[in-house]
């Protein structure tokens, strides 16, 4: 039944919801359903946006909650992406690989 569900909250999206966010570089990705709460992240221009918990409260709610009863509440998935932690990840190691490599030649040329 989950599945069914996941597949009926894509299909609101992208026929009620994405097409708006679109209009704005945007998007909504589900993270999780369960337990009547469908947990979703807003992507693209729409991420970390001042407006999201509006966008989610508004937009992706109302649009999800008319058609599928069984979504009782929508919860915006807030916080990092893995992708920009790993990104941020290698950017320190890096970083710390040119300090060391700086250091290194310093110390020599004394």
């Amino acid at each position: 039944m989950c599945s069914t569900v996941l597949e009926s909250i894509e299909r609101v999206l992208d026929e009620s919801v994405r097409p708006v966010l679109r209009e704005h570089e945007g998007n909504v990705r589900v993270i999780s359903f369960e337990d009547g709460v469908l947990k979703v992240k807003m992507q693209g221009s729409c991420n970390n946006c001042p407006s999201a918990v509006f966008d989610v409260e508004q937009l992706v709610a109302a649009a999800v909650q008319a058609a599928i009863p069984q979504v009782e509440r929508v919860a915006l998935a807030t916080g990092v992406s893995d992708e920009l932690l790993e990104m941020a990840r290698k950017l320190m190691q890096s970083k710390s690989r040119h300090s060391e490599s700086r250091q290194s030649e310093s110390e020599q040329g004394h």
